[in-house]
């Protein structure tokens, strides 16, 4: 069950919520910049390596990021100074200028799209419960040994796929508790809709209003207190909504097939990953589901002492948004499909801030991963926010190919909270010895909001990834002689390593980084610019170098 939804049923159904939330209120905006030494928290000691480059009498040269994601808010004062532009496309025309085979792709492409802008898929099904009703009449009731060898594979995680589905089954007091949780929350919330006259409220509508029934106030109530644990009080009622429905789906496809969202919306044959022409130009489709996809964005390489909102991490970069994550689960197609565009259009460094527990067609991913790493881009994936340990959990994209090869440019990126206030591991990440690379800040992390000029504090994997996103950026920038596979050795070796121990919330235990992941560590920008300094006046100029497209800084 979803964390967050558990803790509204219990609030819904006792008037007596807790959330919990980690260092809420007592730690600076944008403290997963500042320094361990003269801030007291681990951050990235960002200010310290731009003082490190200025010294040094470097200029930068433009990197585009991109940031395979929900969308991004192209109107934002923050980004729109630092959005990659497709020069060679002209805007409206329907044309397809530039002859990639994508109409009017300015900012970017979503592969989530139909060929109208307008026709958008924001909501979508779990890969789990896809993949269980796609084989079900194939594997339903057959034994292991009645299975081709080469069909093993698909048939064993089938039948992880059965067990997830069909789990609400064998705990129907779950279900039921959940059903019970929705028709109150759905209760509440029209109740509040109706006295408020608005279809979706925030925590500033709530703080004067007086509710009418006792539905109505513990939605209140959850809604205040989700606020306050992620000091944020621009969330909605829609946004909790979509996260109660998402359980509830999970019931409901234990019964039937789920809706096929995308199908309907983007009209491609799926199966055949020719046919990759699809979608449309629409990159910001509407400010819930750009959520995401802009706060990533902001945390990347929000324009720099601008004097408005906040400050990314890359000073020179330019941020290229493609759209392939939807509120549900995302497609390997569309997912590998995204990073050959990326790759395609000059990206050295793409942002992965998803994940899943099924790939069943991940040999797709594989193949684009192998192109990215032919075109020395680097890939940087969150690690994921289950409390699992992704050595032995299922966690998809992996940072391995299909027969067992480490990624070469491949980086996994826990959470981490600032020691300081706050515990150093943040509760909800991942972790592995093996698989995550390192860890990054991801708690309470202040950043750009759709709106046009909003911002505000989320936390997941998802913000660590794209602080270490930024770093690679920041170094390609200045060094653009070092390959994507050094920048991740850079990043990797140049991590501050904790000698305090951290509470790992999924086993109780205390451990130290190196307990959790590769190298033991968080990221250090500081430390990070002063190796690649180093190793670059090894490699010597530009021999490594990838030819960067021409990238026009402007504003829309």
């Amino acid at each position: 069950m979803n964390k967050l939804v558990k803790t509204l049923g219990v609030g819904l159904l006792t008037a007596t919520t807790f959330f919990h939330t980690e260092a809420q209120n007592t730690v600076p905006e944008g403290w997963h910049l500042k320094d361990l030494e003269t801030d007291g928290f681990y951050g990235i000691s960002l200010d310290k390596a731009y003082e490190f480059l200025k010294s040094k009498g470097l200029k930068s040269t433009p990197v585009i990021v991109g940031v395979i994601d929900s969308g991004i808010d192209t109107t934002h004062e923050d980004l729109k100074p630092v959005l990659w532009i497709n020069e060679k496309e002209i805007p409206g025309n329907g044309i397809d200028d530039d002859q990639n085979g994508y109409v009017d792709d300015i900012f970017g492409w979503n592969f989530l799209g139909g060929k109208d802008p307008n026709h958008n898929v924001t909501k979508d099904s779990y890969e789990g419960a896809r993949v269980y009703w796609k084989y079900k009449s194939k594997y339903e009731g057959k034994k292991a040994e009645e299975i081709p060898a080469s069909e093993k594979a698909t048939y064993e995680m089938w039948l992880r796929a059965e067990k997830e589905t069909l789990k609400t089954k064998s705990d129907p007091s779950e279900a039921a508790f959940m059903k019970q949780i929705g028709e109150a929350f759905k209760a509440g919330d029209s109740t509040i809709k109706a006295e408020l006259k608005k279809e979706v409220y925030n925590c500033k509508d709530l703080e004067s209003y007086t509710p009418s029934t006792a539905n109505a106030g513990r939605v209140k109530q959850i809604l205040l207190a989700t606020c306050k644990g992620n000091d944020n009080n621009e969330l909605t009622n829609a946004m909790l909504m979509e996260e109660l429905q998402k359980d509830l789906d999970k019931i409901a496809v234990a019964e039937e097939a789920p809706k096929p969202y995308r199908a309907e919306v983007v009209k491609d044959n799926y199966d055949d990953y020719n046919d990759r022409y699809y979608g449309n130009g629409n990159v910001y489709v509407n400010n819930e589901s750009a959520l995401h996809g802009t706060h990533v964005s902001g945390i990347i390489g929000a324009a720099r002492n601008n004097g408005v909102g906040m400050d990314g991490v890359a000073d020179n970069v330019r941020i290229m948004s493609v759209r392939a994550v939807p509120d549900g689960d995302e497609h390997d197609k569309d997912i590998a499909l995204a990073i050959r565009y990326a790759v395609d259009n000059g990206a050295r460094v793409i942002n992965m801030s998803f994940g899943k527990g099924f790939s069943p067609e991940k040999h797709w991913i594989d193949d684009a991963v192998k192109y990215a790493e032919s075109k020395n881009v680097l890939l940087v994936h969150a690690a994921g926010n289950d409390a699992a340990n992704v050595d032995t959990a299922h966690n998809y994209p992996t940072s391995k190919y299909l027969d067992g090869k480490k990624i070469s440019n491949w980086i996994t990126v826990g959470a981490s909270g600032d020691g300081k206030v706050g515990n150093l591991i943040a509760s909800f990440s991942n972790y592995g010895k093996k698989e995550v690379d390192v860890f990054a800040p991801g708690v309470r992390i202040y950043a750009t909001l759709p709106g046009g000029n909003k911002y505000g504090n989320l936390q997941g994997t998802s913000m660590a990834a794209p602080v270490v996103s930024g770093i690679a950026a920041l170094i390609m920038s200045y060094y653009p002689n070092l390959s994507a596979v050094k920048v991740k050795e850079i990043i990797e070796k140049s991590v501050t390593v904790p000698t305090q121990k951290a509470l790992l919330s999924a086993t109780g235990d205390s451990v130290l980084l190196s307990d959790v992941s590769v190298t033991g560590g968080i990221v250090n920008a500081y430390k990070a610019v002063v190796m690649a300094d180093a190793e670059s006046k090894k490699v010597g100029a530009n021999t490594n170098s990838k030819p960067q497209p021409k990238a026009i800084r402007r504003s829309r």
